[in-house]
């Protein structure tokens, strides 16, 4: 997925060679998944959620435009997905796009007001662009620790990790498993889409097989964008790399019923023109938001609100508009008719 532009306006270009994001256990259970985990003694009580996370589309939050709020008043959608939280210069040490402090006060006096609002948020982590705390921090431990400093400090209590690059997968897994035991944490992984009748790459079903094996329960999130596909509809491709992604994920958790998979399953497209010469329009929006429904799925996002405007219309890919014709935050109306 596209990364926040902090540096180097590194929003500008998906790494398509890059290898690519989870939800947890509250989550789930809010998406009608598996039951939520009671926080231990002494951890901090996750906050309540006015808001069902049923569409949180990404919005790059190191950009001072648009904010939370604005977007709320203007659409009424108050469930966003923050991008990203990464290392910082120190190491170990959770910041905004590597460069901003995780107590900046723009960002968290955004938070707190979309929360007035009845609104929550999803953070983060990964991307297309490093350093990942996933492999900064060097052990399972220091990790659920960088994790704990980013949800206590937002005051969410719903992970998304967008894998793009090699992390240790035990490491990553075995945090998250820890995360969920004593909060109940809900978690996404985010992960690259090879193609449309093929799915997630193989190094994306091994994070997953990680993940079952550490007992960690997430939802699965397939990037939508940048694939191979000879289909000539774009809404078409998008589909069926979703229910590829579903086949994959039979194979992981055979136990699981097919409702249940799919109360497990996100899909996430960029709207607007794509770096594959794809355009992501209204119509197709429309039609995954109709497949999402008839099909129960868990969760529906998209790259990114900061582009979900016409102001570029005709012309390139940018990280600020879509390249399309459209209506100021129209794809944000159209995914928040998405109720499960």
């Amino acid at each position: 997925m596209p990364a926040n532009n902090t540096t180097r306006v590194r929003g500008t270009r998906h790494r398509l060679t890059a290898l690519l994001l989870g939800l947890t256990l509250p989550t789930l259970a809010a998406l009608g998944g598996a039951p939520t985990a009671t926080a231990q003694p002494g951890s901090a009580p996750p906050p309540a959620a006015a808001a069902q996370l049923r569409s949180a589309p990404y919005i790059d939050i190191t950009m001072p435009t648009p904010s939370l709020v604005d977007v709320a008043r203007a659409t009424g959608h108050k469930v966003f997905t923050l991008a990203f939280v990464l290392a910082d210069s120190t190491g170990c040490n959770p910041s905004w796009g590597g460069t901003l402090p995780l107590t900046d006060a723009r960002i968290l006096n955004d938070i707190k007001a979309l929360r007035a609002m009845g609104g929550d948020v999803v953070v983060a982590t990964g991307g297309a662009a490093g350093p990942y705390l996933e492999y900064t921090c060097r052990s399972a431990d220091a990790l659920a620790a960088a994790y704990r400093k980013i949800l206590d400090t937002v005051g969410s209590n719903h992970l998304d990790v967008d894998i793009e690059a090699t992390v240790p997968q035990d490491v990553v897994n075995t945090a998250l498993a820890t995360l969920q035991r004593e909060r109940g944490t809900t978690v996404s992984y985010t992960l690259r889409v090879l193609g449309d009748d093929y799915g997630l790459d193989p190094y994306s079903v091994d994070v997953l097989r990680s993940a079952a094996a550490h007992r960690v329960d997430v939802l699965v999130n397939p990037m939508t964008m940048e694939f191979g596909s000879s289909r000539p509809n774009w809404g078409d491709a998008v589909i069926a790399a979703a229910q590829a992604t579903l086949a994959q994920m039979r194979q992981v958790w055979p136990a699981l019923s097919d409702a249940e998979l799919k109360s497990r399953l996100g899909v996430t497209p960029m709207i607007g023109r794509n770096y594959n010469g794809k355009v992501f329009d209204t119509g197709h929006a429309r039609q995954l938001v109709s497949w999402a429904a008839s099909n129960h799925i868990g969760l529906l996002a998209f790259w990114s609100v900061g582009r979900d405007n016409g102001s570029c219309a005709g012309g390139g890919v940018s990280p600020t508009c879509s390249g399309i014709a459209q209506g100021q935050y129209e794809f944000t109306r159209i995914f928040a008719g998405f109720t499960g």
